[in-house]
């Protein structure tokens, strides 16, 4: 499997600045790790923030699940980082070896804006061979937990959000998959409205079982 990096920043493109792994987001649902305890507070402001997240993602899968692609870029930030790691078999204790390196080694989704609204647009030509009809599908997501908020609850600019996701694809007759896995957003709130900055998808799965990956987690 192939990664997908953002053309312009193969390109050496100077104008595009070098994706920079974040370092809060290097042990997201790592083996061995410590899980950061869930945000919580007792006030309206924490309530109401976390309805906005829900309301997000239910939006989102929506918008996924109809194949509404371009409305979903209208959802993520410009600088947005889309990235889907490898897993590996690893013994006891090598858990710094268990996924791909961000950046340096293969993944399946290694992507910014550029890549994913070129993604977005061969899917709308309706001639791509392997979703043409295309699928049925149905996002779920659960577990919804807010694990940082920057600067506060009251006035928050950008939540970090974890979360499991299951993923059914129906095509033709019979193709069907199924796809578990977890999640590490980073929203952002760019003119009042939540968007996308950041999505860390790691897809519990060793080898690739599907015939293809056209779509969005």
């Amino acid at each position: 499997m192939s990664s997908m990096t953002d053309a312009e920043t193969l390109a050496g493109n100077p104008s595009v600045p070098r994706p920079q792994i974040d370092p809060r987001r290097r042990e997201a649902f790592a083996y061995g790790a410590i899980p950061p305890r869930p945000v919580f507070e007792n006030s309206l402001a924490f309530l109401l923030l976390v309805q906005q997240v829900h309301a997000f993602y239910a939006y989102e899968a929506d918008l996924l699940d109809q194949w509404r692609y371009a409305e979903w870029l209208d959802l993520v930030t410009d600088d947005v980082r889309y990235w889907a790691p490898l897993r590996r078999n690893v013994r006891y204790g090598e858990w710094d070896l268990e996924r791909t390196e961000e950046l340096t080694e293969l993944a399946y989704f290694d992507e910014g804006k550029t890549t994913l609204t070129l993604r977005v647009a061969q899917l709308r030509t309706g001639l791509h061979w392997a979703e043409e009809p295309l699928s049925r599908m149905t996002h779920v997501v659960t577990n919804i937990a807010l694990t940082e908020v920057t600067p506060s609850i009251e006035a928050a600019e950008e939540v970090v959000v974890r979360s499991r996701f299951v993923v059914y694809r129906n095509h033709l007759e019979d193709e069907e998959n199924l796809f578990l896995g977890k999640k590490e957003d980073v929203l952002r709130s760019v003119g009042g409205q939540w968007k996308l900055a950041r999505r860390a998808v790691f897809l519990d799965q060793n080898v690739f079982l599907a015939n293809n990956l056209n779509f969005l987690f």
